[in-house]
């Protein structure tokens, strides 16, 4: 009856589905799509092997250079590295002008990389690495009766690396390219294990910073009238090729030391760039992951962050400015030190608790995890723990230096709390940030688009005389505090904290990149430490800094714009 009816109809579907599952196409396209799976995954292990013998080998002559200057010198460190950028240069060449231009080459561009503020980011530190460059050139060209050849002919070949390089960058990072990929994948990591090992060396070669700081502490010393070999820490060989007493000889010694960090940023950009471009080779975007409606920056539904935000930025700005001119003096002064520290010591606090209570808004907000494949989110969680280590490990390592010598004293005990409270606010800002870039956010009502946007559309076409200017800034007030009264409590305070973490990050961005190193310039753990080993804790860790900063910027707009 009933139920053999039933079981003779569930029989042909189920034959159906042998039948289907049979079938030679079925068995075919499956077979087909693990076959390009497994050479997807091959490429990359072939690649990846690549470029960690290339990072070994330059790691090694690096090592070498630094524990037996005899046998490995630094010149054959900068010739290996040329033969690489040559190598580099090559393949992007080759990139450029015939594998991008082959038919159904980049079917596909990933929305999410290549961002507006990472690429221009990329020719921002990039021009200031060619600036770096021009003036190692210059400086080893008025030196050329002591210098080699090398120190000319290495940074000359950076230039037209960093160019070639961030050139590629502006217009390709986005590619997601559907030929030649294994040629590709190794193009790619060979370029990424050349900028690592280019970070490497910045980070560890402190041969021309101990060459310009012993000859301006010599010129120090002939005005206060001392006598260099008071000074025996300053005093090495390198004071034999001495810098002309020009004005010239001193814009490139008081210029490269300023732009150094910008080449290590440089470097650490272009690979974070490079390996999102590595992870979307042969990928294919479906179209459910491209998004139709891209959420737009609008500084509607926010007060209270941008004030706090903005004075932030203007008192930072005045800190530094007074640090910049004590500390360029002959004899700066313990009391920049203490106004530096006491106004970190004022913002990292607010900043976490601001990302303390946007966790917890997270957390009541139950919204779901955006669960899709991401490369490009995948890698900013990874920057950001990342690039955290490198302040936490510096600030670790003034702790254990202030807690050894004396933490009584005003400015260690001062020192001591920036480092502890920096590492609290990386940690939490980490967690803020990243358990933001995972949830999914529900666009506003279409109710409030619609009202918003007819205002809006209404205030562009009306043509504004003289006489209605206080009329029409009114109504646009009173349309922005509809808006902001309009957002629910939890977005509200999102966007508020987001905005007002953005604002703080770009001034501590700011400051370490434009020359306040107060670790560094601070003689206490230099002094504990000795140079060398601090030169290289400091190297390692400030341009992660500087990234983790800018970094975290982009992750927190993207929270403030989905919100």
């Amino acid at each position: 009856c009933h139920h053999c009816e039933s079981k003779s109809a569930s029989a042909p579907a189920e034959t159906s589905k042998i039948h289907y599952e049979k079938f030679w196409l079925y068995r075919h396209c499956s077979s087909v799509q693990q076959r390009d799976r497994q050479a997807q995954k091959a490429g990359q292990l072939f690649s990846g092997l690549l470029a960690m013998n290339v990072v070994f080998l330059g790691s090694a002559f690096i090592s070498s250079m630094i524990f037996n200057k005899v046998a490995i010198t630094l010149a054959d460190v900068w010739i290996l590295l040329s033969i690489l950028k040559v190598l580099c240069l090559f393949w992007i060449i080759s990139y450029l002008l015939g594998i991008s231009q082959q038919p159904h080459a980049v079917l596909y561009r990933d929305s999410h990389a290549g961002a507006i503020w990472i690429r221009g980011s990329v020719l921002l530190f990039g021009s200031c690495s060619v600036l770096l460059n021009v003036f190692q050139i210059g400086y080893s060209t008025i030196l050329i009766h002591c210098k080699s050849r090398v120190e000319i002919v290495f940074p000359s070949i950076g230039i037209l690396f960093i160019c070639t390089q961030a050139y590629f960058l502006w217009h390709h990072s986005k590619d997601c390219i559907q030929v030649q990929h294994n040629f590709t994948r190794c193009g790619l990591m060979l370029t990424i294990a050349t900028n690592l090992l280019l970070w490497l060396l910045a980070v560890t070669n402190d041969t021309l910073h101990v060459e310009i700081e012993a000859q301006l502490r010599e010129v120090e010393w002939r005005l206060a009238g001392k006598a260099p070999s008071s000074h025996p820490h300053w005093c090495n060989e390198t004071t034999l090729c001495t810098c002309p007493n020009t004005t010239i000889c001193q814009v490139f010694q008081k210029g490269y030391i300023l732009l150094y960090p910008f080449n290590t940023e440089y470097c650490l950009i272009c690979c974070s760039v490079l390996y999102v471009m590595w992870k979307n080779v042969g990928r294919r975007i479906s179209h459910h992951h491209i998004p139709h409606t891209k959420p737009k920056f609008k500084l509607q539904g926010v007060v209270f962050g941008p004030l706090l935000g903005t004075s932030a930025i203007i008192i930072g700005a005045c800190v530094f400015m007074m640090y910049q001119i004590q500390v360029t003096s002959s004899v700066p002064s313990r009391q920049v030190f203490v106004i530096y520290y006491s106004y970190y010591i004022v913002l990292l606090p607010l900043m976490s608790v601001g990302a303390v209570i946007g966790t917890i808004i997270h957390a009541l907000e139950k919204k779901e995890l955006d669960t899709l494949k991401n490369p490009t989110r995948s890698l900013d969680v990874v920057l950001l723990m990342g690039a955290a280590l490198g302040q936490i490990g510096m600030s670790y390592f003034s702790i254990v230096a202030l807690v050894a010598t004396d933490p009584r004293d005003l400015l260690n005990s001062l020192s001591l709390s920036y480092s502890v409270l920096l590492i609290f606010q990386n940690i939490t800002q980490n967690v803020f940030v990243i358990d933001g870039l995972h949830r999914r956010r529900t666009p506003p009502g279409k109710e409030e688009d619609t009202k918003e946007a007819q205002n809006w559309e209404a205030y562009s076409q009306r043509r504004v005389s003289v006489l209605e200017l206080g009329q029409e800034i009114r109504k646009a007030s009173l349309s922005y505090i509809h808006t902001y009264s309009h957002l629910s409590w939890k977005r509200r305070v999102l966007r508020e904290i987001s905005f007002f973490l953005v604002l703080c990050n770009i001034i501590l961005w700011v400051m370490p990149t434009f020359g306040a190193h107060p670790l560094f310039e601070n003689e206490m753990e230099r002094s504990f430490y000795g140079y060398s080993t601090w030169f290289v804790i400091v190297n390692f860790g400030l341009p992660l800094g500087v990234f983790y900063h800018m970094h975290s910027v982009g992750g927190l707009l993207e929270i403030y714009v989905t919100a």
